[in-house]
């Protein structure tokens, strides 16, 4: 099923000798501390409506608590993946380029562009990127100033050649439709919830635009205290097809 495919490829890759040693919940972001070392994070999702699968992922092995990428729970879904970008965004291999920006190398000029998840001004996109597209449909599922809600997605993503998704949009599993609504774009999926896994590029993803955290305590202490963007904490990490 199309739905499971982007976890199932994620879930594969988790080592079982690896454990979840610590979970750090923020303002913005979740953190997960992996018993190698790793760190890794996710954007805060909220939303308890339901039981959750695990009740704490503290001790369990990777393995396992990858598992919860799949949970409806958004807080627990939100842990499951920090857990597992501690694990393939501190793992470079020869597909990982640092130091590089979402749209380098990526001609954007005349073309029909959509934005899941209104990123323009933060990170490394800015408005002037955009002035010489055709056109730009940026969407988000919070009220934005100039986004459309994300439900215009169904409308707009089958009209671009180049759609950009956050990778937020792996928590609250809206990713297998936005990916399926993009199949004849070229696909940007950039953000700190980013799983840069080099296997997801056979689901159609062009690129995947992550971050590999380089000062993790300075980083857990400054995601506790305030809203704050973790890019003074971490290096950019670019994997394409």
């Amino acid at each position: 099923m199309y739905f499971t495919y982007y976890y199932d490829i994620l879930q594969k890759g988790l080592p079982d000798d690896i454990k979840v040693s610590r979970l750090v919940h923020g303002v913005s972001w979740t953190a997960a501390v992996l018993s190698d070392g790793s760190t890794g994070v996710a954007m805060h999702t909220f939303g308890e409506t339901v039981p959750r699968m695990f009740e704490d992922m503290a001790g369990m092995s990777l393995k396992e608590a990858g598992k919860a990428m799949l949970s409806w729970n958004m807080e627990e879904a939100s842990e499951a993946l920090a857990a597992v970008n501690a694990f393939y965004n501190s793992r470079a291999d020869a597909f990982v380029r640092q130091n590089a920006k979402t749209l380098d190398g990526i001609d954007l000029r005349g073309r029909t562009v959509g934005m899941v998840g209104k990123m323009i001004g933060h990170g490394n996109m800015t408005k002037e990127d955009f002035d010489c597209v055709k056109k730009l449909y940026v969407m988000d599922r919070e009220e934005k100033p100039g986004a459309l809600p994300d439900s215009a997605s169904e409308y707009y993503l089958p009209m671009c050649d180049l759609v950009i998704i956050t990778g937020s949009a792996a928590i609250n599993k809206t990713l297998p439709r936005l990916l399926e609504l993009s199949k004849r774009a070229q696909v940007i999926m950039t953000g700190p919830s980013v799983s840069c896994c080099p296997e997801l590029l056979q689901l159609g993803i062009n690129r995947l635009h992550g971050r590999y955290i380089t000062k993790p305590e300075d980083m857990l202490s400054a995601i506790v205290e305030k809203r704050t963007s973790i890019n003074g904490f971490s290096e950019p990490y670019l994997v394409d097809a």
